[in-house]
């Protein structure tokens, strides 16, 4: 088990642990999230001045790609299964997780980086600076989830890479996409419904990124859920799809979605009859042999889930073990 606390004694300013050449890069950042009074979130910090070269000095190394996280729970929820099957599919891969809570062990303190650096010169400087002089409503859901949206936009505009969300089983490498987001649901004509935000690949710069900025610093909306994340997206691919300049692939459903929020829990249970024991054969030679990167696994919905012995999420957790031992 990876132990954080001896992790934390280091003397050096960034943290690696190797697995088994992969990089995992924790942002150590204690007030880049609260909901107190004040905002102290929306305050800059010294060391939010060293995150880009922070950034830039940790994937300066030999990263087949690039992959970004946000976490903004206590850390005592942090499910590591998802960073196993990243780092077995991307053995010479490189994970930066963007976090306020990694660093209640021992209290460590390794970078800061806050938001308004990242924002300057984009469509979200003014929504920031009216959050911060308190003339925006942040509204009813909470300010880090809305937050987390705009910070992993605000991280791929700028450096690019490939941004999951950590409730995530990543089956096949994503080296070979560029420019990618992937469909939630699509209709009887085969175009898609809906889209969906919990994974995006693209270069520094890309204009969609731009566009999303622009859309949440427009429409922002703190009462809605999903109106800043997953509808977001959805609304300004609709509106630029037909333009030119914009280069992007919608993937398909089975790509990073091939189980809706609504059946998610039958990939938790156990195989009760020889029927049943087949379809979960059929879904996981689908799923490991077909056209899909990997399985949003809807964590909102299948957290009061218990992973059932010869399920489809333990078959594929098991199989995806690098470090940690597998429950």
């Amino acid at each position: 088990m990876l132990d954080y606390q001896q992790l934390c004694r280091g003397k050096t300013p960034i943290l690696f642990a190797t697995a088994p050449t992969a990089i995992i890069f924790f942002v150590y950042a204690n007030s880049i999230i609260s909901t107190a009074p004040g905002f102290e979130i929306l305050k800059s910090k010294n060391l939010t001045k060293e995150f880009h070269g922070r950034f830039l000095e940790f994937f300066s190394n030999e990263c087949i790609v690039q992959i970004s996280m946000t976490w903004i729970s206590p850390v005592a929820s942090f499910e590591r299964r998802e960073l196993e099957s990243v780092f077995k599919v991307h053995p010479h891969g490189c994970l930066l997780i963007l976090s306020r809570d990694m660093d209640s062990i021992q209290g460590c303190r390794i970078l800061k980086p806050l938001l308004d650096h990242k924002y300057r010169k984009t469509p979200a400087e003014t929504w920031f600076e009216e959050m911060k002089s308190g003339n925006k409503d942040p509204g009813e859901i909470p300010l880090s989830q809305n937050l987390s949206n705009l910070i992993i936009l605000a991280v791929l505009n700028k450096y690019g890479g490939i941004y999951l969300d950590t409730d995530f089983i990543v089956l096949k490498s994503f080296a070979g996409l560029r420019n990618a987001i992937g469909a939630q649901s699509i209709g009887v004509s085969k175009n898609w419904t809906r889209l969906n935000n919990a994974v995006l690949v693209f270069d520094m710069n890309h204009p969609l990124l731009f566009k999303f900025i622009e859309e949440f610093a427009s429409t922002f909306d703190g009462n809605k859920w999903g109106h800043n994340g997953p509808y977001l997206v959805s609304r300004v691919v609709q509106k630029v799809a037909e333009r030119p300049g914009y280069n992007f692939t919608i993937l398909p459903p089975m790509a990073f979605y091939p189980v809706g929020w609504n059946r998610i829990g039958g990939f938790f249970k156990k195989s009760e009859s020889n029927a049943e024991s087949r379809w979960v054969n059929a879904k996981l030679l689908q799923l490991i042999s077909g056209e899909t990167y990997g399985i949003h696994v809807w964590n909102r919905q299948s957290s009061r889930f218990s992973i059932e012995e010869g399920s489809i999420m333990g078959r594929l957790i098991s199989d995806n073990c690098v470090i940690w031992e597998c429950k």
